[in-house]
């Protein structure tokens, strides 16, 4: 194994793929800020629980919509540019957090900036994985991915923080904090080689129009979705549910957010030997089990918290899984791609509070949130496996594997694919002349 790793980081730019990892890892603990301060901010304005399921989707749901840009932006002035443009607004951000949020109607203005910091996943990914030659793009997006663990830093740190200087305050610590991948991405981080500058919009925006990108956002809602909006509502769950102090609801929090964090690497490290389609299948399978259980066990604090644990490893995994398949499908598009299924998979997470917090205040509980959500990802699990046939008969082996001989090309056009050529053909070329 190690010299597995090794062989791995030679392969690539080891330091822009921890540069990247920081920088992921950074913008994902300011995202999801409110959803750590949720229980000070609540009890500060009175929220009730639909407010509360506002409040808690706004950020996930402005940082989905500003993905996209962002990952075009990337394609014409570069990744580690576009980083650096980022992490700007977002300490800019951060002090409007400080300084300007009086009232309720601030505080949702202020989800909305908060969203500049959720923009970051698929440049982060494009960045860090771009060095990296095909059959290595799971694990290296898995690593990359892997910065979720931010998530988990947010929730276990914010609250203590707010505790001893103020809610508020915790937006001025972040200012200052993103300070620190900045530096590294300027000193340490390189432009990946894998992008043809002088492609056209067209060519990078083609998977807004296709099937496969819509269906990969959709299992995206899922995963991700699931992982960031399940983050930004526990502390809030734990808090109203169990009746535990703010700062152990955020520490509850970590163990699954944690655990989500951790396992993407292993996700995408699996899906690059058994393939991303058949781990996603036993990934939904376990997520939309777990999800009822945990809607009828609210009576149990020890079984919750283990049925969450297991959940978001589970969406971990399928985070890892599903952008294992993206490159390959995608191999000369990835940011772009990856900005653009990661918008419309993320706002599956902006639903999640909302879905929650209208069950607990119209049906009296939280199960048939869970329950509906559940439902959504076995409906994933249908049409992905109706729309693996055809993928694997044009761009990835059974199973999704990449593809590691040539194989025949589709014809531009073709009226059964509705593809150019083959994402397989294209990736193999490069690792080829790589």
């Amino acid at each position: 194994m190690a010299v597995f790793f090794r062989t791995f980081l030679r392969s690539g730019h080891a330091p822009t793929l921890g540069a990247a990892f920081l920088y992921f890892a950074c913008s994902c603990c300011i995202w999801v800020l409110n959803g750590a301060l949720a229980p000070f901010i609540s009890e500060a304005y009175q929220l009730t629980a639909s407010q509360k399921g506002l409040m808690l989707s706004i950020p996930i749901m402005a940082g989905a919509l500003m993905r996209f840009p962002l990952g075009v932006l990337s394609q014409y002035i570069g990744r580690k540019k576009a980083t650096l443009v980022e992490m700007v607004l977002i300490a800019v951000a951060m002090l409007y957090g400080f300084f300007m949020v009086e009232s309720f109607n601030d505080l949702l203005a202020m989800g909305v900036l908060l969203g500049i910091a959720g923009a970051s996943f698929g440049v982060a990914l494009s960045l860090g994985a771009g060095w990296y030659p095909p059959r290595y793009k799971g694990l290296a997006m898995g690593l990359v991915g892997a910065g979720n663990v931010g998530t988990a830093v947010s929730v276990l740190l914010a609250p203590p923080l707010a505790q001893w200087l103020g809610w508020q305050a915790v937006y001025a610590v972040a200012a200052g904090a993103i300070l620190v991948p900045m530096v590294v991405m300027i000193v340490f981080a390189k432009e990946p080689p894998d992008v043809d500058a002088h492609a056209g919009l067209r060519d990078h925006v083609a998977c807004l129009v296709e099937k496969d990108g819509w269906a990969f956002s959709l299992i995206y809602a899922v995963t991700f979705g699931g992982f960031i909006g399940l983050t930004t509502f526990l502390p809030t769950y734990y808090y109203d549910q169990f009746g535990v102090s703010k700062v152990q609801a955020g520490q509850l929090t970590m163990l699954a957010a944690f655990m989500g964090a951790a396992v993407r690497v292993l996700g995408g490290w699996m899906s690059d030997r058994w393939g991303g389609v058949n781990t996603l299948t036993v990934v939904l399978v376990v997520v939309s089990v777990s999800l009822v259980l945990v809607g009828l066990s609210a009576q149990s604090l020890v079984l919750t918290t283990a049925l969450l644990m297991l959940c978001f490893a589970a969406l971990g995994a399928g985070n890892g899984a599903l952008f294992q398949l993206v490159p390959l499908r995608w191999p000369t598009a990835t940011a772009v791609a990856g900005s653009m299924i990661g918008e419309i998979g993320a706002l599956g997470g902006g639903a999640v509070p909302n879905l929650m917090g209208i069950s607990r205040q119209y049906a009296g509980t939280y199960l048939w949130g869970f329950v509906v959500f559940a439902a959504f990802g076995l409906a994933m699990l249908v049409v992905m496996r109706v729309m693996q046939v055809r993928w694997t008969r044009t761009w990835v082996e059974r199973g999704g594997r990449a593809r590691g001989v040539v194989v025949p090309e589709v014809a531009k056009g073709d009226p059964m694919t509705g593809h150019g050529e083959t994402a397989a053909v294209a990736s193999f070329r490069m690792e080829s002349a790589a």
